[in-house]
């Protein structure tokens, strides 16, 4: 059985890592480059940085932070933010990137995903989905930009077509969950993860090790990330990955 990952997202605005509540409301959390090796020496499998603001200012993701922060690992590092070519993704991954994730240029320009795969490979192409339950059904749409714009798709069809463009990832976000703490959204993840399959990466509400044990089990991710549980200490890594095993759920534990 393949283990779980656990993944620690940097989320960047300015060059300083932010956190905040369903995607408003940031508050400065620290360096990224920082975080990411305190992240990588407590356990974490994975670290993806994303630039949030990128997109929405119209500019190419800050390369300066990513070289600086790929310096500190030697873990999977993936970054995301203002990939809106073949060119920028090259340029991410040349500052030290092993996987790019992509969002609102991908909706735009599904080839895009495409162009990358060929290039770089699937594994190294990440498509991100911030997706919002609609106010009149138990379906979800997908957002851009930050979440600033409703994109009118339906995020699961959206995951399955990114899958047949050549993704070999699926970055999941629940808007409604995202800073809360009030758990993962198991239902829209169990929905996305049976209808592709490819990995599904579950984000937004975790809070507690709880909260990681029921997104594997009852959403079906493949790996689960988190971000203020661990930049503010309310929780330690290690921690987790005992809980979890606990829980007969297979993690790689630290070293």
């Amino acid at each position: 059985m393949l283990t779980k990952r656990i993944i620690a997202c940097l989320d960047v605005d300015a060059g300083r890592v932010v956190k905040g509540v369903q995607f408003v409301n940031l508050r400065d959390a620290g360096d990224p480059a920082e975080l990411a090796k305190a992240h990588s020496e407590a356990g974490a499998d994975e670290v993806v940085l994303l630039d949030i603001s990128a997109a929405h200012q119209n500019r190419t993701t800050l390369l300066d932070t990513v070289r600086r922060t790929a310096r500190q690992l030697f873990i999977p590092f993936t970054v995301g933010g203002g990939i809106r070519t073949l060119d920028d993704a090259a340029a991410v991954f040349t500052a030290g990137a092993d996987k790019v994730s992509i969002n609102s240029a991908a909706l735009a320009d599904p080839r895009l995903i495409t162009r990358i795969a060929e290039r770089f490979g699937s594994q190294a192409v990440v498509v991100a989905i911030d997706a919002k339950r609609s106010a009149t059904s138990q379906q979800w749409e997908a957002f851009t930009r930050g979440g600033r714009n409703a994109s009118g798709v339906n995020a699961v069809s959206w995951a399955r077509e990114a899958e047949s463009c050549g993704a070999g990832e699926i970055l999941l976000t629940s808007m409604d969950r995202d800073g809360t703490a009030s758990g993962f959204d198991c239902e829209l993840t169990k929905a996305v993860a049976d209808s592709v399959r490819i990995p599904v990466i579950a984000s937004g509400g975790a809070g507690g090790a709880e909260h990681f044990v029921q997104v594997f089990r009852d959403g079906h991710a493949d790996a689960a990330l988190a971000a203020s549980i661990f930049h503010y200490g309310i929780g330690r890594l290690a921690d987790l990955k005992e809980r979890l095993r606990s829980e007969g759920v297979p993690v790689r534990l630290p070293c």
